[in-house]
């Protein structure tokens, strides 16, 4: 297997103005499967492309055109799969070290806007006060709408420290504003974690990048070190957390699962396509790293546990909390997670540009395909009214079936348990902050927080030797 997780080299998920569930493989001319070129429609391509050159009213090169029509093939097929240029090819690779230049947004094309799924946290784009399901109608004075998603990001890219101004509409707002944000250098720390009060630890993971797993392992030790006895209860928290790696979302898993229980695996159309991922260190380590999460104190696989999510939570959020909730160890709060379940591949085309291509759909261990679906908490827990200067009600979830041209969901009869779960309503005056002091790891008015740990004090209550079954 890990020769497997070599050849493919970067395995991402996510939709991120930065990072998706994506592999990289050898050239596309050298596999076996390319198709005979259909000539009759190549002869028709021909002609449209004969017609631009000749009779289009300003002249375009014969990249331009050649760009836009792969782009325009790779787009129509889902809201994933693109084509990369030079710049978007090392964006992506910058993006999976937890680095890249922009304002920190995870976006998708929606009716010819750009969609923000979740801002990535201390980034400019949250400090600026963007929220989930906010609509992106205008960048500077250039309306979005006729733009590519690429022609968007480009826009939205640029230098340090030079400003931007986006026109937003929101739900619950009555009319666009706009919001002025200033580009940076993101460095994204994907691993935060705090010591909630005696023996309940806290770790949020805001992506999923190269180091997740030893940074996790790392964040665990000093809880434990710092509460000098095991914990009694452990938060993870994956809300708006857009994906990226696989293999550390499969360090993620591993750290709190049995050794080798099965983490997640995909199916597609060819072999490589067909994986099966669990909890040992050849599917999570790259190359000669040495298996960090070896030395993790025993306790941290059995003590209770609760992974809050919400519409935020997509793609490796959803490998990691669909695995701990299948193999029964994690009571999973909060609300519907996104419903990203396809497998995006990088494909090199040998000029430094590549294609980023659906290859595979992936699957919980028992099977659950969360494709436009998401996954379903144990327990709903509905944030609690949301406060800022620009909008005085709840933020608009944004989930995967609301993208156009979304893959199916192969199996929906068996997606989510049709039992709906409890839920627990937010009291009337109960109020979140919206935009939490960056320099702290946990907001003491967030409410589906202050759920967990309640939920996790009563099952010491009930039961103070309670074990993960």
């Amino acid at each position: 297997m890990r020769s497997r997780i070599q050849k493919f080299g970067l395995i991402l998920s996510g939709v991120l103005l930065g990072a998706t569930l994506t592999v990289y493989l050898p050239a596309i001319a050298d596999r076996e499967t390319a198709s005979a070129l259909p000539l009759s429609d190549l002869q028709e391509f021909s002609e449209v492309f004969g017609k631009i050159k000749t009779d289009y009213v300003e002249p375009v090169s014969d990249k331009k055109l050649i760009d836009d029509a792969i782009n325009g093939m790779l787009t129509g097929l889902d809201p994933h799969s693109q084509y990369l240029n030079e710049a978007d090819f090392r964006d992506l690779q910058d993006t999976t070290q937890g680095q890249f230049g922009g304002l920190g947004i995870e976006v998708s094309m929606e009716d010819g806007f750009v969609k923000v799924i979740a801002p990535i946290e201390d980034t400019p784009a949250q400090k600026a006060g963007i929220k989930s399901g906010d609509l992106i109608i205008k960048i500077d004075d250039a309306p979005v709408k006729g733009m590519t998603i690429n022609d968007a990001v480009k826009r939205m890219r640029g230098a340090p420290d030079t400003p931007i101004v986006l026109t937003i509409v929101r739900k619950g707002v009555d009319k666009p504003f706009t919001v002025k944000v200033m580009r940076a250098i993101i460095k994204v720390k994907s691993v935060k974690s705090t010591l909630l009060e005696p023996d309940y630890g806290y770790v949020r993971i805001t992506e999923f990048q190269e180091h997740t797993g030893e940074n996790l392992a790392q964040a665990i030790t000093a809880l434990a070190k710092e509460n000098k006895a095991p914990l009694k209860g452990f938060i993870l928290d994956l809300r708006n957390n857009p994906g990226g790696l696989l293999t550390s979302a499969v360090a993620v898993s591993s750290a709190f699962l049995p050794a080798n229980s099965l983490v997640v695996y995909t199916e597609g159309r060819t072999a490589d396509a067909k994986m099966r991922l669990t909890a040992t260190p050849e599917d999570y380590l790259q190359g000669s790293e040495s298996d960090y999460l070896h030395n993790l104190p025993a306790w941290i696989k059995t003590i209770p546990m609760v992974v809050l999510i919400n519409a935020g939570s997509a793609s490796a959020s959803e490998i990691v909390s669909g695995a701990l909730q299948d193999h029964r160890r994690a009571v999973l709060m909060g609300t519907r997670s996104f419903g990203k379940g396809s497998v995006q591949t990088v494909l090199p085309l040998g000029n430094g540009t590549g294609i980023k291509l659906t290859t595979a759909r992936y699957f919980t261990p028992n099977g659950r395909s969360i494709q436009a679906k998401g996954i379903v908490p144990d327990i709903i827990v509905e944030e609690g009214k949301v406060v800022n200067s620009n909008n005085d009600g709840n933020m608009l979830n944004v989930h995967e079936a609301d993208l156009e041209n979304h893959l199916s969901n192969p199996n929906p009869a068996t997606a989510n348990s049709t039992k709906q779960p409890p839920k627990i309503e937010a009291p009337k005056d109960n109020t979140t902050n919206s935009q939490p002091n960056p320099d702290q790891v946990v907001n003491k008015n967030d409410f589906q927080l202050n759920q967990a740990v309640d939920l996790l004090k009563g099952i010491n209550i009930l039961d103070p030797g309670l074990k993960a079954k």
